[in-house]
């Protein structure tokens, strides 16, 4: 396997990847190169790219794209590493959640990602230091444990899977120096990473049917705009099922729910009649249609007081409850000791509401959850004139996907803000729904790291800067 060769390689892909080598003010990156014959003989030989204002030689800060290589035909180990120096540039960049997720994608089982990038007191897992694929550059992995935050090893590099992970590699370092600066490099990079980025394409619909059968009671979760409500009547409508629906709110009570008493407003005497709640009503029509699916769709459930709300029947919500023993009123003349087989309910719930009510643990036991992710749309999915603007999406995706910590992912705005009939109804969504809701974010202190790419991003589509 010749080294020369991919030296050259991932030169090649520097520059289509944007980085721009003949330019002796500004360099991309300085290249390190330690393969002669004695360093080979030792098993020490790496070579790669450090950080442009590093020197050629001697020790070094910030991120790497580094190659350990051998000659005797075994295994090489690809790595994003930090110089022994620490961090002088990149701690940073080093805390994005993006350079995480991005190089997580690139490992496999044969590789490892650290959790926490800024952290370089750690050393790799004994699946690597003890790895009997690299017992031939055990000493020079020892060496540099602490600082090499993901890496992958690489049976052949010359052979085409190996050529595509060292150029996943290498396209996953031009991100994090940002390299690219038009279409082409951009295209090059994404076309590089995007075999590691792939994901499973899942029939919503049908895993919720399927879990819906399974455990009877399930939570939707998702930021707005992933259709959760949408996705509830949808499934309903595949498995034939009788619907009741309601949305909860601050001041949905047992009596709305469940069952109370309202005033006669058609008597000019006060009397009171009973009032059967959603539950009940939804209830009492399974009990009486055994043969007919029935569910009940909870839209906003942690909008309300849960324990208020569902008082005794929270009990109910056991979907194996192996001893019914329990009898518990929902209304006069009204007991049940369990839910019947056919009766289904169907929940969702914002998680970019942070003024809502927190769900309990024994509410989470009871109920299954299943997130809802923003994601593109296929244009065949809508109906005409309605268009989906991927460009927009999949820029304010981007800049959640890099700055976003796991619980701001939450946050990002579903494929729904992206569906207009015209350009101009799509400017107006994001003057006044999505540009609102990103300085609402901000203004809370989430997602500062990010604020400039926002910023720049409502800049150039709308006019619109953040901080006027």
């Amino acid at each position: 396997m010749s080294i020369e060769n991919i030296r050259q390689f991932i030169k090649e892909k520097a520059e289509q990847f944007g980085a721009k080598t003949d330019n002796e003010f500004n360099k991309p990156y300085v290249e390190r190169n330690n393969t002669g014959q004695e360093a080979l003989k030792d098993n020490g030989a790496y070579f790669g790219f450090i950080h442009p204002e590093e020197e050629a030689s001697g020790p070094f800060h910030d991120f790497s794209l580094t190659i350990f290589p051998n000659d005797q035909n075994k295994p090489w180990l690809v790595c994003l590493g930090i110089g022994s120096s620490g961090f002088k540039n990149d701690y940073e960049l080093a805390t994005y959640p993006g350079l995480r997720r991005l190089f997580s994608k690139l490992t496999d089982e044969r590789g490892f990602c650290k959790s926490d990038f800024s952290d370089i007191e750690t050393s790799l897992p004994k699946s690597i230091t003890g790895s009997l694929d690299l017992q031939h550059i055990k000493n020079t992995i020892k060496t540099y444990t602490k600082v090499l935050p993901a890496c992958q090893i690489v049976d052949n590099p010359e052979s085409e899977e190996g050529k595509k992970i060292i150029a996943a590699f290498v396209g996953g370092y031009a991100k994090l120096r940002d390299w690219p600066s038009n279409k082409d490099h951009r295209k090059a990079v994404s076309e590089a990473l995007e075999p590691f980025l792939k994901t499973e394409t899942i029939d919503e619909t049908e895993e919720i049917k399927f879990l819906l059968n399974e455990r009877k009671y399930i939570v939707l979760q998702g930021p707005p705009g992933t259709g959760k409500t949408r996705t509830a009547k949808k499934v309903a409508d595949k498995i034939g099922a009788k619907t009741f629906f309601t949305q909860f709110h601050a001041e949905t009570s047992y009596s709305d729910f469940i069952y109370g008493i309202r005033p006669d407003t058609e008597n000019q005497e006060l009397r009171y009649k009973e009032n059967l709640g959603s539950f009940s009503e939804a209830l009492k029509y399974a009990v009486n249609h055994e043969n007919e699916k029935v569910i009940l769709i909870i839209d906003e459930i942690n909008r309300a007081n849960l324990s208020n709300v569902l008082g005794p029947v929270f009990y109910l919500f056991e979907h194996k409850m192996d001893v019914a023993n329990v009898e518990i009123e929902i209304a006069p003349n009204f007991k049940v000791t369990k839910l019947p087989n056919n009766f289904f309910v169907i929940a969702t719930m914002n998680t970019a509401d942070r003024s809502l009510a927190v769900v309990d643990f024994a509410l989470r036991r009871r109920f299954a959850w299943y997130s809802l992710i923003p994601k593109a749309i296929q244009q065949s999915e809508l109906q005409s004139p309605s268009k989906f603007f991927k460009e927009d999406f999949s820029r304010i995706q981007e800049i959640f996907d890099w700055y976003a910590s796991s619980t701001e992912l939450n946050l990002q705005p579903g494929q729904g803000y992206f569906i207009a009939d015209t350009e101009e109804e799509m400017k107006n969504r994001i003057r006044y729904e999505i540009f609102p809701l990103i300085k609402e974010y901000l203004q809370e202190g989430l997602l500062r790291n990010a604020k400039e790419e926002f910023n720049n991003y409502f800049s150039t589509r709308i006019n619109l800067s953040l901080f006027e």
